[in-house]
């Protein structure tokens, strides 16, 4: 319960990039011993004001006030000392490193030898340990020495957590944190989250899932186009109401298929007996023209495996994944060549190019189709190709040239759908396509998944959302 002691204030923030305005006059309290959870559509602001509080990035203008003191933090590492920690929404691990080099990262001075001129990595690596079993992740096959980017995604995030975790945090910001995370996974979580508020601490929560921001918060503050709507008191919890808070309308909680139609017999992508270096053993499947095939699991259990494997990303050393022309997929090449697409679960490090435009990303696989003469590309074939996405999925942009990295999460997913709609793929691979995005944005992904279907294109659909699996596959 919350003692209603304030720990942290904002006051009047404001943020642009550029003339995009992130936050316009945001205002609201933190208080010990509550789960404040803040939603809204992607591009809302939820993210922008948390990486304020966290030092990630300064406000344009307004303050902060955190235990009764003027809060306005250089850096991370000057917000994690003093009791601020952020777990963030994508990659927040460097992956050439160790976990512990990453969890102690910026404070390698704890660690000096006798001489002061090399650090021990016997006390990180000891030290590293001993946080594990504080937390009770001796059983998740981390150790200390292994390096960061060679873990999948719930390791990286459960590393960032611990590292969190490790200087005792008064105020905990997670960002989208769930999505990355398994059903253990998510369990550890929140009996952190849990924990902390039963020691007086706060936690600023930031989620798509409404059953998991109306179970576990507190408190609901709901943004709209960087502006505060309006706050909810747990008592006060109510799924439409929030929703079209969020949104400025009705959205329906249904929002999956409710057709029957069926798919036609011509088997188009076919896997047969593929094993590969790890996690598939002569596994089989067949998609047909117009089927959305779901594939689920627990974590794992080889489901991303089977997505890479299909586009030739991850090495078949026994088997063979065929189109129905009987071209053998053996490279990402290969499958693009032949009309076929791949959207990731890792979305920022395989499924875009974040420091590239809008523009570049979407562009990238219409070369082909833009081109003149086999090897010079039109500028205006590439521009209306680049502009039809942008529009039909209402992109959330300054320009078409503005960077990727600087878009929201669901406005990132729609630039990696955009790049196989435009190039009108036939089969595409989806690996979570609706991680990480607020209700409106699914439901638009939802219904451009069934109107691909209705066009008879073919779709694997891997998922770790049960409702999701069933609501959208054949």
């Amino acid at each position: 319960m919350s003692s209603g002691e304030v720990i942290l204030q904002v006051k009047n923030m404001y943020k642009n990039f550029g003339a995009t305005v992130a936050l316009n006059d945001v205002s609201f309290d933190l208080c010990r011993g509550e789960i404040r959870g803040l939603v809204g559509e992607n591009g809302s602001g939820k993210s922008t004001v948390s990486s304020i509080i966290a030092g990630i990035q300064p406000a344009t203008k307004g303050e902060m006030v955190y235990k009764g003191k003027p809060w306005k933090p250089e850096s991370t590492l000057k917000a994690q000392e003093a009791g601020i920690g952020m777990i963030m929404q994508e990659a927040g691990t460097i992956p050439n490193i160790t976990v512990a080099e990453n969890i102690f990262l910026g404070h390698e001075d704890l660690f000096m030898g006798m001489t002061r001129l090399a650090v021990s990595r016997k006390k990180m690596n000891d030290r590293c340990r001993e946080l594990f079993d504080s937390l009770g992740l001796t059983g998740l096959g981390l150790e200390p020495d292994m390096v960061t980017g060679e873990l999948d995604m719930q390791a990286r995030k459960i590393v960032e957590i611990a590292r969190c975790l490790y200087w005792n945090p008064d105020i905990l910001v997670v960002d989208e944190t769930t999505t990355a995370l398994s059903h253990e996974g998510r369990e550890f979580l929140y009996r952190t989250i849990l924990r902390m508020k039963e020691e007086g601490k706060c936690v600023l929560m930031i989620s798509h899932d409404l059953d998991e921001m109306t179970e576990y918060c507190d408190v609901l503050t709901v943004l709209r186009d960087g502006v505060i709507i309006g706050s909810l008191e747990k008592a006060a919890y109510d799924q439409n109401v929030i929703r079209r808070m969020m949104v400025g309308r009705e959205v329906k909680g249904d929002y999956y298929r409710n057709d029957y139609d069926p798919y036609e017999d011509e088997v188009v992508l076919r896997a047969d007996c593929i094993t590969t270096m790890k996690d598939l053993l002569c596994f089989s499947l067949e998609l047909h023209r117009g089927e959305i095939l779901g594939i689920g699991g627990l974590s794992h259990c080889g489901m991303r495996t089977v997505g890479r494997a299909l586009f030739g990303l991850e090495k078949v050393i026994d088997g063979t994944v065929s189109l129905a022309d009987g071209t053998v997929i053996r490279s990402p090449h290969t499958a693009v060549n032949h009309r076929m697409g791949y959207i990731s679960k890792n979305r920022d490090t395989e499924s875009l190019g974040l420091s590239g435009t809008i523009f570049e990303n979407i562009a990238s696989t219409g070369y082909r189709l833009n081109s003149f003469l086999g090897f010079l590309v039109s500028p205006a074939k590439e521009n209306r190709y680049v502009d039809k996405q942008v529009e039909e999925l209402m992109i959330k942009c300054q320009s078409k040239h503005s960077e990727v990295h600087t878009l929201s999460g669901g406005n990132k997913q729609k630039v990696a759908f955009g790049k196989w709609m435009a190039c009108d793929a036939q089969v595409i691979i989806m690996d979570c396509p609706t991680r990480g995005v607020d209700v409106g944005v699914k439901a638009a992904m939802y219904d451009i998944i069934h109107r691909m279907k209705q066009a008879g294109k073919s779709i694997i659909l891997i998922s770790e959302e049960l409702q999701e699996l069933i609501g959208m596959s054949d």
